[in-house]
């Protein structure tokens, strides 16, 4: 079996610009990055759309994923290929790659196999420079806060009080929290802060959640980033640097065209995490692909219970988005995590009776698209070391249950492996979905859309607060933000707060430490269990394995 780098050399990449042309766009439309990728400009959405009716969106989400993931990205791929493979007008919207993980654990998010995006190592790597352009203007509002705290601090903020971090985008524990401004009296004034890492910066929130640049610019004029002695907000309009903001964001708010390995267009653009963030790609790109294509296939990070609850409740409450249908990727060898084994050792063990045994969490995961009154498709991401025993259990369970389920093997064959799936997604469209249903109402208490998420998502029996979440709730309530949207930030690893807790757990508080207000993203973030926003590498990282050889990059798994 060839490994994917070596799938990607063989391959023969299309022009971009011909890539365009397929989607209506012409040169003036584009700002080429060589002839593999390109920027689309945002005056594209001021025109009418290319065919009548609107555009059809597909969310693709998982069920609680193992460590290296489920293959919601290369089903996402397989997928779209798949629908250009009988004739659907398909167009793609994916996040992108953060360095962190690139470098840490899950290694690249391009797709793998026969259903990648191209070139792939651009995109994990520097791609066109967004991450970079947005880690500079998060950075940039942090240093003129601290700029004005040294310059006789007019707007009286409190060092104590500084509620903007810094960020980079790698995994770097060691910079969780620092201490700046030490060496005296010209080098600043001392106080705590830290780093979160780029991915859950609140600027690659701003700009995933914008509509225009001055939908962005407000958001970033009205951003919290500190409160007075006397506990008054500070935002970041009164620092002055909101231009020199957008500035560094001009170029980075546009979305960037590339391709998949049969030559179907694919916008890639803005990458939040959903364990620690959102979780979705940018409303722009969504609403592009869905302006410039019939169907519209995007994706959600992690399992329903985080990224398809957060693209609900969050982004498609805020932009005025729906779905025609939700896709759910199963592994075999997640569904035996969580029906018991321990080790990775035992993914390729044939096991009927775990796969069985897992099936609660899958079970879960239905309910949840359901409780936003949407149709479940499940999509069997099929690896060559799976049995027809072991997938027979899984469409069984499906069957009994009345849920539309496909195997997919788009992973060794490409589109022609994903028509299955793509077949039955295309069904959708004979009966529309109703309009989905938030999880809350925006007028409810904060504890109680924290309830309303923990109870239907998680399957929590209560929600237990901190004394610091209380506190945190009485600022917000004094100072009028109770009307936002919630964004939880939970393991990845388990329905519950806790990382150990597999299956389907049930009976369990969910533990909330922190609540901190996002004014400008315009949503609160949720800290529970132990979530930290800045990351740490493995013990063997992935970037160990990353080489330039004969000028070209190996190693991106």
């Amino acid at each position: 079996m060839l490994t994917d780098i070596e799938i990607v050399r063989a391959a023969t990449p299309v022009h971009i610009a011909d890539i365009a042309a397929g989607l209506g766009l012409e040169s003036a439309d584009l700002h080429p990055y060589g002839h593999d990728k390109a920027k689309v400009d945002l005056s594209v959405l001021s025109r009418p759309r290319r065919n009548e009716g609107s555009g059809k969106l597909v969310l693709i989400t998982a069920i609680t994923p193992t460590r290296a993931g489920e293959g919601k990205t290369t089903t996402t791929i397989g997928l779209g290929q798949a629908m250009a493979r009988l004739g659907a007008s398909v167009c793609m919207a994916l996040r992108e790659p953060s360095l962190g993980p690139c470098m840490g654990v899950k290694g690249g998010a391009t797709g793998g196999g026969y259903s990648q995006v191209l070139p792939p190592d651009s995109i994990n790597l520097h791609f066109t420079g967004d991450f970079h352009a947005i880690t500079s203007a998060h950075n940039l509002l942090a240093a003129a806060i601290d700029n004005h705290l040294h310059h006789g601090n007019a707007l009286d903020i409190d060092p104590r009080r500084v509620a903007w971090p810094r960020v980079m985008d790698m995994n770097d524990r060691s910079l969780r929290n620092v201490m700046v401004g030490l060496g005296g009296p010209s080098e600043g004034v001392p106080r705590e802060t830290g780093f979160d890492i780029t991915a859950a910066s609140e600027v690659m929130a701003m700009l995933c959640l914008s509509e225009s640049m001055d939908d962005l610019r407000a958001r970033i004029d009205r951003t919290l980033v500190a409160y007075t002695r006397s506990g008054e907000p500070v935002i970041a309009g009164s620092l002055n640097v909101t231009g020199a903001m957008l500035a560094l964001l001009k170029d980075a708010l546009m979305p960037n065209l590339v391709q998949t390995l049969e030559g179907n267009p694919v916008l890639i653009h803005g990458g939040p995490f959903a364990n620690i963030a959102h979780g979705c790609n940018s409303v722009i790109a969504t609403k592009m692909a869905m302006h410039l294509a019939d169907w519209t296939v995007t994706e959600a990070g992690f399992g329903c219970d985080l990224g398809a609850e957060k693209f609900f409740d969050i982004k498609c409450r805020g932009a005025g988005l729906d779905v025609m249908g939700v896709v759910i990727v199963a592994t075999v060898r997640a569904l035996k995590v969580h029906g018991g084994i321990k080790s990775r050792r035992e993914f390729t063990i044939p096991s009927p009776e775990k796969v069985e045994r897992g099936l609660v969490n899958l079970e879960k995961h239905i309910e949840n698209v359901k409780h936003f009154g949407q149709r479940p498709v499940v999509a069997i991401n099929r690896f060559h070391t799976d049995t027809d025993e072991e997938i027979a259990v899984i469409e069984r369970f499906c069957e009994a249950n009345g849920v539309a389920c496909a195997q997919s093997d788009h992973f060794a064959r490409g589109g022609e492996g994903a028509e299955a799936l793509a077949r039955a997604v295309l069904a959708l469209a004979d009966e529309p979905a109703a309009p989905f249903k938030p999880l809350y109402t925006l007028d409810q208490p904060v504890p109680d859309k924290i309830e309303a998420v923990a109870v239907a998502m998680y399957g929590a029996k209560s929600v237990v607060l901190s004394p610091q979440a209380k506190k945190d709730l009485a600022d917000i309530e004094r100072l009028g933000f109770s009307d936002l949207p919630i964004c939880v930030a939970k393991t990845q690893s388990s329905l519950s707060d806790n990382p150990r807790l597999r299956g389907r757990p049930e009976g369990f508080d969910l533990n909330v430490k922190r609540v901190i207000v996002n004014t400008g993203s315009g949503f609160l973030v949720v800290m529970t269990g132990d979530m930290m926003r800045m990351p740490g590498l493995p013990k063997a990282p992935q970037a160990e394995k990353i080489e330039v050889e004969n000028g070209v990059i190996v190693g991106i798994a």
